[in-house]
C-alpha cells in the first residue's frame, strides 16, 4: 500500500513537471500557472519524500544495500 502510494505520488510529480513544461512553452497569457505547477511539483516531491521516511522509521521500505 504505501508502495503505491509513493509511485503515485511520484507519477503525479511528473505530470506536474509536464504539465508546467507546456504552460512554460505555450502559455501566452499572464497567469502564474508555472509558478502554481512549481509549487504542486515542490508540494507532491515534499509528500513523497514524507512517505519514503515514513516507511523507513516504520519498517515497511527497508534497503538491501551491501555497504
Amino acid at each position: 500500500m504505501l508502495k503505491a502510494a509513493i509511485v503515485l505520488l511520484l507519477l503525479a510529480t511528473l505530470a506536474s513537471l509536464f504539465s508546467g513544461l507546456v504552460f512554460l512553452v505555450k502559455d501566452d497569457s499572464s497567469r502564474s500557472r508555472v509558478v502554481n505547477a512549481l509549487t504542486v511539483r515542490v508540494t507532491l516531491t515534499a509528500l513523497t519524500v514524507a512517505l519514503i521516511t515514513y516507511g523507513f522509521f516504520t519498517g515497511q521500505l527497508v534497503s538491501h544495500v551491501a555497504w
